[in-house]
């Protein structure tokens, strides 16, 4: 198995409205790209006192590293644009693929 985990830091000042997206709109598109068995959403507590921002972690699920290249090839692009058109430098992501061993 592998997992897809996306670590987005989040301006406070859209954080709701952020976390909402998120729950109803692009976790299930992208679900609905069929590569993934399931998926987590995990806040992160904060390292420091006043850090600026709340960071989540987003963690899919998939069986193969093909299908993670599928969906990296077809599905990923427009799903970041449309994230990046959003919100664009109030969210702030990086990708980290984890192989079960």
């Amino acid at each position: 198995m592998i997992l897809y985990s996306v670590t987005c830091l989040v301006d406070d000042s859209i954080r709701e409205e952020w976390l909402s997206w998120m729950k109803t709109v692009h976790i299930p598109e992208v679900m609905a790209t069929g590569k993934f068995v399931s998926y987590s959403m995990y806040k992160i507590d904060p390292h420091q006192e006043g850090d600026s921002g709340t960071s989540y972690s987003i963690q899919y699920l998939l069986e193969s590293r093909e299908l993670l290249a599928d969906y990296g090839a077809n599905h990923a692009p427009a799903l970041k644009a449309k994230t990046a058109a959003r919100y664009g430098n109030s969210v702030i992501a990086f990708r980290t693929i984890l192989e079960q061993v």
